[in-house]
């Protein structure tokens, strides 16, 4: 009887050392993350360090750097810019926050229905936020015009006999540059809310008709409770946009008329780069940084109590 030969079957390689596999598993993630981290170090972290080190120093970028100590903080005390600037910056918050929360939240519920053409009205909603913000100031600025600005033609039509004068009073041009902020911003966070609103079950409504609760028992029930971590979200980033606000100021007033819509940030641009005062600047933007930090803080404090009780 012949022998068949048989060919050994082939033996898988060795699996690699679990300390090597662990090694290499590090080395892929660093690659991923390195390339960012290093963009924020060298563009985030090492300014905002800098600008903290120069708020007790004295540079104007042609001498040598002198430590002054606490005495640029001292000189914000009786600098009136200082207190004009955060004036309006708390008053730009004031308006800014709550009426972008209310519109954006109307907005996604006016267009959280299976209704012909609302994939539309959600992306013409969302525009705003993606169009230069050069464009939309300049446009805007062109409808607040006090004498052939339509706004105004649309108030005198409707009976205001001395419509405001916006972006040429000192009275109206914070509120406009508001209405402005607000036009443009709302359809951002009008998805978040979207988002939010679409996690919400739907047996809640209608648990809640079958008990008889009408249309605003059920938002505010319902769709506030639900809606809870969204607005906080919200909230917290409105907060920091609105003290940071910079750019759609400065293309539609640059801080006037006079000083009616100078903002802190502005203040700190002046004063670092117009006129050559880094060390004052940067004790400004820290004293910036210190209160939007603390308004933060305050309201992970307020949500967390809220979300305990």
């Amino acid at each position: 009887m012949a022998h068949v030969l048989t060919k050994p079957a082939p033996t898988a390689p060795p699996a690699p050392p679990r300390r090597s596999r662990r090694r290499r598993d590090i080395l892929v993630g660093w690659s991923f993350i390195l390339p960012n981290f290093v963009g924020f170090a060298l563009f985030t972290l090492v300014p905002m360090l800098a600008a903290f080190a120069l708020a007790f120093l004295e540079w104007d970028s042609y001498s040598a750097p002198e430590w002054v100590g606490l005495d640029n903080f001292a000189k914000l005390i009786d600098d009136e810019n200082f207190h004009v600037a955060l004036r309006n910056t708390l008053f730009y918050a004031a308006g800014h926050i709550p009426l972008t929360l209310v519109a954006a939240l109307g907005l996604a519920m006016a267009l959280n229905r299976k209704l012909r053409g609302v994939p539309f009205f959600r992306t013409a909603a969302f525009f705003p936020y993606i169009t230069s913000l050069v464009a939309v100031a300049v446009v805007w600025n062109m409808l607040f015009n006090p004498t052939a600005g339509p706004v105004n033609q649309v108030l005198e039509a409707i009976g205001v006999s001395d419509p405001p004068r916006w972006v040429a009073s000192t009275d109206w041009a914070m509120p406009a540059v508001i209405i402005t902020s607000v036009w443009r911003d709302m359809g951002y966070y009008m998805v978040l809310y979207l988002a939010g609103l679409q996690t919400i079950p739907k047996e809640y409504y209608e648990a809640a008709r079958v008990d008889g609760a009408n249309a605003w028992q059920r938002f505010w029930s319902i769709t506030v409770p639900c809606l809870r971590p969204t607005t906080f979200f919200v909230v917290v980033m409105l907060t920091i946009q609105s003290f940071k606000v910079l750019d759609l100021i400065v293309v539609m007033t640059d801080g006037g008329p006079g000083r009616s819509t100078l903002v802190l940030a502005q203040l700190v641009y002046r004063e670092g780069i117009t006129e050559g005062q880094f060390g004052y600047s940067s004790a400004i933007a820290l004293v910036l940084f210190v209160i939007v930090l603390t308004v933060t803080v305050v309201q992970f404090r307020i949500n967390e109590r809220r979300s305990a009780s």
